[in-house]
């Protein structure tokens, strides 16, 4: 799920990532085109009950591909995510619109 706050001038938004308990993650991360898709720049803190988030703080009036990388060696999408665009290896990325 993606929760949205944008700022009062607009100009940001506060994009809150929240990874599902149902993914069964030990770790997670959120990478994507903002954060050039680092494993380590955006990692989720556990919640209760098996959920992951983190806060990301993103310029308004883009759209940005993101995937949540999981346990260090998989790759899901965020399926309540604004869109899906297909990627450079025939597989999709999930897309949040800001």
């Amino acid at each position: 799920m993606i929760k949205k706050s944008y700022s009062k001038t607009g100009r940001s938004c506060r994009v809150t990532f929240d990874l599902p308990p149902e993914l069964n993650a030990t770790t997670a991360s959120v990478c994507g085109d903002f954060n050039d898709w680092s494993p380590t720049a955006n990692t989720m803190k556990p919640r209760k009950g098996g959920r992951f988030s983190t806060t990301v703080s993103l310029e308004a009036g883009r759209t940005y591909r993101f995937k949540y990388f999981v346990d260090e060696e998989r790759w899901e999408n965020d399926w309540a995510a604004d869109g899906y665009e297909i990627n450079d290896y025939g597989t999709e990325d999930s897309v949040v619109t800001v």
